[in-house]
């Protein structure tokens, strides 16, 4: 599903299905060099990174293994409650590995922060974070995001696996969800 497609639910576009893939390329060069001769763990934050993952994980030229959390601090509102709540845990254990942790967004870093702690005291051996999305304006912690795709303005958006009430994950685009759809 385009953009244009439901013009009336969404505001503009910020990031464009082509601008993602060529962002997520990019992003993948930098980390088959960087992990080079490592054995890579990609741990992928659902539901949101869906896509993320997927499509970077195919731009990789390398193996690697890929696992899931979930974790919600959102429920069904727009605003991150800072609370977070374990609904799936890892399968892998992360004592020793390299763990490349690939998020939809960045947006208060709260949730992303517990993550890194809790990884660190699973015994990781190192610990990196993949963001295709930023939002500086929303931080409440410092996050190092060492490959991030876009910084974007503090607004509710959807698309490419970003959702509203389950809703929009499907759009291609990124863009801003239009605020009579969720007031």
């Amino acid at each position: 599903m385009r953009a244009a497609d439901i013009p009336d639910d969404l505001t503009n576009v910020l990031v464009t299905e082509e601008e993602i893939d060529a962002k997520l390329a990019e992003l993948a060069r930098r980390v088959d060099a960087d992990y080079a001769g490592k054995n890579l763990l990609l741990v992928g934050v659902l539901k949101g990174a869906v896509m993320v993952m997927a499509d970077f994980a195919r731009h990789l030229e390398r193996h690697m293994e890929m696992d899931w959390m979930a974790v919600s601090s959102y429920g069904a509102g727009t605003k991150s409650s800072g609370v977070v709540q374990i609904r799936k845990d890892l399968d892998t254990d992360l004592h020793g590995r390299h763990v490349l942790i690939v998020e939809d967004i960045i947006d208060s870093g709260l949730t992303l922060s517990w993550l890194l702690e809790n990884f660190e005291a699973r015994g990781a051996e190192s610990i990196e974070v993949l963001a295709l999305l930023r939002k500086p304006d929303a931080a409440k912690v410092q996050i190092d995001c060492k490959y991030l795709g876009f910084d974007i303005p503090n607004e509710f958006v959807v698309g490419y696996g970003l959702d509203y009430a389950e809703k929009y994950r499907n759009l291609r685009d990124v863009a801003v969800l239009a605020p009579h759809v969720y007031s």
